[in-house]
Order: structure tokens, then sequence, then C-alpha cells
């Protein structure tokens, strides 16, 4: 069988978004059912579609899955749990302190660390206490805890009485504040965690360069942290059958190029290796197929839409922005979705035709290099280095805040400072000192910074007003840009995703999160689309049909201006590659 094999009680499935972890885990979940194992699985994600995979409507107490004896799955609901733990943080504060300092507060729990932290409180819960979970054989959880939640519960100073003076400001410092209660828990879900002969944490990865970096860190991230039990899963593995269609024998050919470059550590875990499968992985049937995939029909004749009925690619929304003839442009949307080429290819035609554009981008990937090397009028790209900025952010913070913090408080601060909300604010301070430019041209931002980072920011002036915070100061360049950037006629968003289930759940949330902030996306990019690349191969156009739904739920739904960029056997490199993505 080729899907993972484990003897431990617990698993994890952990990996980028839209990797596969949800139809992975229900599959193991499932073949281990059908052998006659008592089996639950918990999904943590907050863009879960576990309901929609297993065909039932989950809660969070264990639902059995009808068609299946002894599988049961529940949803814990981070969201909801978030909220919960969001207010049991706050309402102390409540008539103590003004209510711009509470605003602050709230938007400081709004966060991705907060979230992921309410999660970790609730399957706690299942994985700490065994009592919980007494009734399975298996206990699989569908997205494991990052390493960087799990440095912070494992830090002694985690539990000192600096946190609880630590709930505001831009970091993710709060989200830990009160939680004193839990720490036996807490040491026993860790344990566990780390124990090879009870849990298992299986890395989930396409057969994609950077797809293949994340799973790498992720693995010397849990190593560094004691986690040894671990396996390597990739997904989606297309191998061209017959050579003769041109995007049948690229996909082959590029993921036969990313598996030959696998990094070592990776490549040194047992691991498997499912193949692509053209109907998608909803429902019991499809995810059976996964561990027998010999057993699979062959594709039968679909009708697909026809071209002229899919949305049109982007030159028209290029052609409105070059109308107006200046501003900012960012590209969103989660790793792996194609955001930098999109920036970039919108960059590299504004340019062409005549603009001065800046192209700022924390991504040194090669089409970003050529695209600069190749000399076109008017653009200039900027490379922003999140580490450099990283350091220079976490020693402003750090300066500071070493006259008020002992020895423990200081060690605490800066394993805060390693977490992704870091990151994306240290880098949006160096997004802001390029897009004053963009009112003489045009100012293109890869890896823009999220709604939340928006909010928390601009809270955070206020909050500073009223409370003494030891916290990195708010450069003026940033203050200036929040304005303009819910400015609709001077800023345009475009939210890139996929085709496929979780990329655009995940896309709905960035939306959503970005409108809490003030801001409308001006349009959405549905990238690497198969049903629009014109693939003749029977396979691939079967997972074209499968495509169809999620496009109408952006075009129908999400979104009143939507691009579809095909699936392209020439990768976007260099001014051709860039080009291409315009064109079509």
């Amino acid at each position: 069988m080729p899907l993972p094999q484990f003897s431990t009680r617990h698993a994890f499935f952990t990996g980028k978004g839209g990797v596969g972890k949800t139809s992975l885990s229900c599959a193991t979940g499932l073949a281990l059912a059908d052998a006659g194992k008592h089996v639950l699985i918990v999904s943590t994600d907050p863009a879960s579609n576990l309901d929609e995979v297993l065909g039932v409507a989950l809660n969070q107490s264990p639902t059995a899955v009808p068609g299946a004896p002894n599988l049961w799955a529940l949803n814990i609901d981070p969201e909801a749990s978030a909220q919960a733990y969001r207010e049991r943080m706050v309402a102390p504060y409540r008539g103590l302190l003004p209510e711009a300092a509470i605003r602050s507060m709230e938007e400081q729990f709004s966060g991705a660390c907060t979230v992921e932290i309410a999660a970790f409180d609730e399957f706690s819960k299942l994985l700490g206490d065994p009592t919980a979970t007494q009734a399975f054989d298996h206990v699989i959880f569908d997205t494991a805890p990052t390493g960087h939640t799990l440095r912070l519960l494992t830090l002694p100073s985690a539990w000192d009485e600096f946190i609880s003076s630590s709930t505001g400001g831009a970091s993710c410092l709060g989200p830990l504040a009160g939680l004193e209660k839990q720490k036996k828990l807490y040491a026993a879900t860790v344990a566990r965690l780390s124990n090879p002969h009870e849990t298992t944490v299986i890395l989930v990865s396409r057969p994609e360069r950077a797809s293949l970096r994340e799973a790498e860190r992720t693995r010397a991230e849990l190593i560094a942290l004691g986690v040894s039990n671990l396996q390597r899963v990739i997904n989606g593995v297309f191998v061209a059958q017959a050579p003769g269609d041109a995007i049948a024998d690229a996909m082959s050919q590029r993921a036969a190029a990313a598996l030959a470059e696998m990094p070592v550590g990776l490549a040194a875990l047992p691991g498997a290796t499912i193949e692509f499968l053209p109907k998608g992985t909803v429902g019991l049937e499809a995810l059976r197929a996964m561990a027998h995939p010999e057993e699979l029909p062959l594709p039968l004749e679909r009708s697909l839409p026809s071209m002229a009925d899919l949305p049109a690619g982007l030159k028209s929304y290029i052609d409105a922005l070059a109308d107006i003839g200046h501003g900012v442009i960012m590209t969103m949307g989660k790793g792996g979705v194609g955001k930098t080429s999109v920036a970039a290819a919108i960059a590299f035609n504004l340019a062409q035709r005549g603009f001065p554009v800046t192209l700022s981008t924390t991504d040194p990937a090669a089409h970003v290099a050529a695209t600069a090397e190749e000399g076109t009028m008017g653009l200039t790209v900027t490379r922003i280095d999140p580490d450099q900025e990283v350091r220079l952010y976490t020693e402003e913070v750090l300066a500071k805040a070493s006259k008020s913090l002992d020895a423990a408080g200081l060690a605490m601060l800066e394993e805060d400072l390693r977490s992704p909300c870091t990151e994306e604010i240290a880098v949006f301070r160096a997004f802001a000192r390029t897009v004053d430019q963009g009112k003489g041209g045009f100012v293109v931002l890869d890896t823009a910074p999220t709604g939340h980072t928006i909010l928390l920011l601009d809270a955070a002036e206020a909050y500073h007003r009223e409370v003494e915070r030891t916290q990195g100061e708010i450069p003026e360049a940033v203050k200036a840009l929040l304005p303009r950037l819910r400015d609709k006629d001077f800023t345009h968003v475009f939210v890139v995703t996929l085709p496929e289930a979780t990329p655009v759940h995940e896309a709905a949330r960035l939306q959503s999160d970005l409108r809490r902030a003030g801001i409308e996306p001006y349009a959405w990019v549905i990238n690497q689309s198969l049903l629009a690349s014109g693939t003749l191969n029977p396979i691939l156009m079967e997972r074209g049909a499968y495509e169809v739904p999620y496009i109408k739920l952006v075009t129908e739904t999400l979104s009143a201006r939507c691009a579809l960029i095909p699936w392209l056997p020439v990768p976007p490199v260099g001014q051709q590659g860039l080009s291409q993505l315009i064109r079509q």
C-alpha cells in the first residue's frame, strides 16, 4: 500500500497548505479502519475541508463516518477556540484600560499565532489526556503544531509572571498569558509528541522545489526539538505514460527534476509516494483509491467548459491599471500559489508600457533576477532580505526591552521574536520604505502584509499612547502607509490562489482578513489551471474537470473580478516566461 505505515497510537500530518494533508490523513485513517482498527481523525486546520472529504457534518465531538465502520472524526474550530481564548485574555482588563487599548489587545489576539496556540490548547486535551481518546486504537491529527509553538510552550520562562504583563503590541507574546493552569497538560502533550514510541510525524510535500524546501525546514525544526519519529510523503507525483502532450510531458519532467534535487535530510527519511489522482480526493471511494491506485478506472471522456466560458487572463486588469498610471499593486496569497511570478509579470508588463516600476520582493527566485538583468527600461527590482530585516527589528526591540526586563524575560522575548508575525512586521517596515514611489509610478509588492499585520500596526499607535509597552518603534513611513493601503484608487490587491479546495478556502480567509482591515481586494488570480491549459492528456483533463467548482466558487461568490492563468509547460522564468502569464 502506498500510504504511510506507522505503528504508533498518534500520528500527525503536517505540510504547506494545499499539499494534501487532509486527504492523506483521511485515506490513512480509513485504511486502518478498514483493517479493523478504531480510528479518530482530528483536524485543527482553520481552513479545514475534513467534512467535505469524509462526506459528513462534523463538530468538536467524535462523529461516526457513514460507510466506514470503526472511523470517527472531529473538527476543532480554531477560530471559535481563538475567540473564546481572546475573550478570556482581554476580559480582566475591560473597564481598567482605555477603549483604544482594549481594541489593540483584541487585535493582538486576532493573529495566526493566537489561532495556533488556541488550537494547541484544544488538541492538548486530546493528546495530553489519555482518557479523552481511550476508545481509539489510533488518533490521527491533520495539521501539526509548528516548531515556533512548541518552542514557546517548552520554554520555562513561558510560565513566568513576565508573560502576564506582556499582552499587547505587535508580537505573539500575548497568547501565552494566563496559561499557568495548563502547564501540566501542555508538558504532557509536548512529551507525547517527542516520544517515538507514541507519535509519528508525517511531512507531506508535493513534487515541487518550494514544497520540498518547506518540508525540509520543518524536518530540521522538529529534529532540533527532539521529535525524531519522522516520515515523508510526496503527494501527487505525475508520470506521463505516453509522450506527446506538451503539458503532460512538462509536468512529468518538472516533478522528476524536483525530486532529483530533494534535500538530503528529507530524502533520508522513510517515506511513501502517492501518484497523481485526477478525480481529487473527496469521498470514501476516492480515499480508498489512494490506497489502491491500481484499481482506478480509466478516465472517462468529459464535456469540459469551453475556453470562452472561462475567466479571461490578466491583461484586461493590467490595461485598467495602466489607465490610472500610478499606485501600489500587491500580490497576496499562501506560499506556493505563484504570487511572486504574478507580481513579476505585472511589473514587467507595466515597465514595457513605459511606466517607472519598482518591484519589491522577498523572493530571490531566478525569474525575478532574470527580469532585472535583462535591463527592462523603467523597471527597478529591490530585494528585501527577511533575515536581515528580522535581525534589525529584533535588535531594536531587544535594545529597548533590556532596560526593563530581567534575563528570563529577555529569553522569552527573544523566542517570541522568532515567530512568523515578527518576520511579517519586519518585512512590512521594509516595504514601507519603497511605497512612496507609487505617487509617480507603480510599486509592485510581492509577499505583502496580511490584514492582521496592518490592523496590528495601526492599533499599536493608539496603544502606545495609552499604555507603556516595551516594543520597537513604528516608523513614520509605516504610519503614512496605512491610509494608502486602504485607498482603493491608489492600492490594488490581487489575491492569488490555485483551483483546489484548500488554497481557495485559505484565500477566502485572507480576503475576510483584508476586509476587516478596511482593504477591498481588486481581483483574484487563479493560477496553474489545467482546465485552461489546453492539455489533451485524459488524466489531466479529468483533473481539469475537478477544478470547475472551485473556479465557480471564486467567480460567482468570492470576487467580481477574476483572472485565470493556465498551467504552462514553460516555467515563468525571465522575459519570455513572465510574458506568458499576461498573454494567455
